[in-house]
């Protein structure tokens, strides 16, 4: 297993991010426009909140859950290579997370379904739990 292989689902999910960024503002700018209200009203997420349609916060409430547990996911990542743990459970369980975590991001920015984006967020957080319990318990056995 070449280590190095982690590496890539932390880049598709840094890039997954990316994506909903420039979506959020893709968005967000012309419901601004539409709205036709001063730029200076939207001084906090309330105040977009009160005077946009809904739909226009669905993207930066899902870029606010792309840096929660994928900030634990990419020092997660990062322990792995740096101690040379990284092995096929690990690669596979990395892809899975990301996995998850594009189809949570499909939901949350488009139709909002809140169960199945539910259903998705916490599968990704199974997934790393166990990548993070695996990595702890091997940790600890190491040093016993």
């Amino acid at each position: 297993m070449n280590a190095d292989a982690i590496f890539l689902p932390m880049l598709g999910l840094m890039t997954l991010t990316a994506v909903v960024w420039f979506h959020m503002y893709a968005v967000r700018i012309p419901a601004m426009k539409r709205a036709r209200i001063d730029v200076q009203t939207y001084t906090t997420p309330q105040k977009v909140i009160e005077h946009l349609p809904v739909e226009a916060s669905y993207p930066a409430n899902n870029l606010k859950n792309l840096l929660e547990l994928p900030v634990l996911f990419y020092g997660l990542c990062l322990y792995l290579y740096v101690t040379g743990s990284v092995d096929s459970f690990y690669v596979f369980a990395a892809w899975a997370f990301l996995m998850l975590r594009v189809l949570h991001s499909i939901v949350h920015c488009t139709r909002n379904i809140v169960i199945v984006r539910f259903y998705l967020y916490a599968s990704g957080a199974v997934v790393l739990w166990c990548m993070l319990g695996r990595a702890l318990f091997s940790a600890i056995a190491v040093h016993f």
